[in-house]
């Protein structure tokens, strides 16, 4: 004995999976800008904490970054222009882009300030407020991202 069965609403399934497909690179880049941003906001906060001092120059042991060159570094934290490479969209948060300030008389990059402030030097003690920063806005950015991401699919489901 044979049994016929028919299945119906295919097509509606078949458009939605198709508009997940074509705007699967849109929703991972506006959930990155999210996660992005968390981390920004981490490394702004982290620039606040920055311990400082006087500027002097170090004579016989290590100095504290000058309050010139923590003043150089806040607010300066930035998110790169996206990069979308077929499935992957990448960027970066930090300092790259920020330019230059004159701290006692020389001309020093922001981003070479905030590795030093950091990593430390032979001359400046090192605070790793940025590294710390990263890591315990890693959890919140990714869940952010994913939170975004959920949201934005489920937009794209519901249409």
């Amino acid at each position: 004995m044979a049994i016929t069965m028919q299945v119906e609403g295919l097509d509606k399934i078949e458009n939605m999976l198709q508009r997940l497909g074509d705007q699967a690179e849109g929703v991972a880049a506006r959930a990155l800008y999210d996660g992005a941003g968390v981390m920004a906001n981490a490394y702004s906060s982290a620039a606040q904490s920055i311990g400082a001092a006087p500027f002097r120059y170090a004579v016989f042991k290590k100095r504290p970054p000058s309050f010139e060159e923590k003043a150089a570094v806040q607010g300066k934290t930035g998110i790169a222009k996206f990069d979308k490479n077929g499935s992957e969209v990448n960027t970066s948060v930090g300092f790259s882009g920020s330019g230059y300030v004159t701290i006692a008389g020389k001309q020093k990059a922001v981003r070479k300030i905030a590795n030093a402030i950091n990593s430390g030097t032979s001359f400046m003690e090192k605070q790793p407020v940025f590294r710390k920063a990263a890591r315990t806005a890693a959890g919140p950015a990714s869940a952010a991202i994913v939170a975004k991401a959920d949201e934005l699919f489920n937009q794209i489901i519901n249409e």
